[in-house]
């Protein structure tokens, strides 16, 4: 078996199965008017899927509820014309042998006053604070709470409906999942805030409630990160004897993959270790994971001093990923602007085609195609 080959085995992931080790990473794109997938929306997850990526993870979809979206024409995840939408795609995905799971997603206090829907609702989350010491909207209270986890659960249910292969859950990035695990927003004092066991509770009646609502054989995903876009240092958990006691939790709540974003994928997470964020944490619970970070490129997405975002960068060898793979630090491999430069990456990497790989451009975000 070739390096190349090492990526295109099967992967058998509980019911999960699919045809290679390639995922198309989540990225916004808000090129849903009404936050309705159209036209444009279906080709884009098509043209991948027949590109040769195994699973799709769409880009974020708000859950149904009414703080939930953050950004203008970004596609939703509840209500007849957006789920019909996203049936659309899923078809279109399964004809050219894709497998797809939307990502639910709640944006908390990052949400924006005036995006539809939602209109004037200020962001909601845990102390109403989108950074460490920063209130800019409402804290949650237990019916909110109660509110939030119902509209995930119903969110999974009818993705299982529309078809879908999985769901990812998003607890990464500082959106409002995240915004309760980390302490610099989180400074409830009932049974929501504390240590981080107790500011886990909200991420797992989310999780409890999806997997009741799909049952026990449906793939729940969920993605977490230890840095936040308000703030690239920030960290949950200092030593793996801590990431074990955060993950453990989750895995008994129902999740059956970790999707674990970091920026780089081959830098390690601890000293002591090479392994990054992904191999530790398939080391530590058995599950599954994702490794997703610059993948196939030269330049991270987002610099150090934070004056940009979506960086452009030039196709990098995977010589690294591979070995990895090889070693099985990790399960899958997300691809993120590597795919919107190139939507038959994954055919062109398995033909060995790589002088071909067109370079990521800014420029490319300004359509969908």
């Amino acid at each position: 078996m070739s390096n190349v080959d090492t990526l295109f085995r099967p992967a058998e992931l509980g019911k999960l199965n699919l045809k290679n080790r390639i995922v198309m990473a989540p990225m916004t794109r808000t090129y849903s008017p009404g936050n309705v997938p159209n036209d444009l929306v279906v080709d884009y997850y098509r043209r991948r899927a027949a590109g040769g990526v195994g699973l799709i993870i769409t880009e974020g979809t708000f859950v149904g509820h009414k703080a939930a979206s953050g950004y203008p024409n970004v596609p939703a995840f509840a209500g007849n014309d957006a789920l019909a939408g996203w049936k659309r795609v899923v078809d279109a995905v399964h004809a050219e042998g894709g497998k797809i799971a939307p990502q639910l997603w709640h944006v908390g206090a990052i949400r924006r006053p005036g995006v539809m829907p939602g209109g004037d609702t200020p962001g909601h989350s845990p102390s109403g604070m989108v950074a460490p010491g920063k209130v800019t909207g409402h804290a949650m209270t237990q019916d909110d709470i109660d509110d939030v986890v119902a509209a995930f659960a119903q969110a999974a249910a009818d993705a299982k409906d529309v078809g879908f292969d999985a769901i990812e859950l998003h607890g990464a990035h500082g959106y409002l999942i995240d915004q309760f695990f980390w302490d610099g927003t989180n400074q409830r004092d009932d049974s929501y805030g504390g240590d981080l066991a107790a500011r886990s509770k909200f991420a797992l009646e989310v999780v409890a409630a999806c997997r009741a609502a799909v049952g026990e054989d449906f793939p729940i995903i969920f993605r977490f990160s230890q840095w936040k876009q308000q703030d690239y240092t920030a960290r949950l958990c200092e030593t793996p004897e801590a990431l074990s006691d955060f993950l453990g939790p989750l895995c008994d709540a129902g999740v059956d993959i970790f999707h674990c974003s970091t920026r780089r994928f081959w830098e390690p997470e601890f000293e002591g270790s090479d392994l990054n964020l992904a191999g530790w944490t398939r080391k530590l619970t058995g599950k599954p994971a994702i490794t997703v970070g610059s993948v196939g490129l030269n330049a991270d997405f987002l610099p150090e001093d934070g004056s940009a975002n979506f960086n452009a960068a030039e196709p990098a060898s995977i010589d690294n990923l591979i070995t990895r793979l090889e070693q099985d630090e990790f399960d899958l491999v997300a691809v993120g602007r590597a795919l919107i430069a190139n939507p038959e990456w994954a055919n062109q990497v398995a033909d060995g085609n790589f002088e071909k790989l067109a370079a990521y451009e800014k420029e490319m975000l300004k359509e969908l195609k």
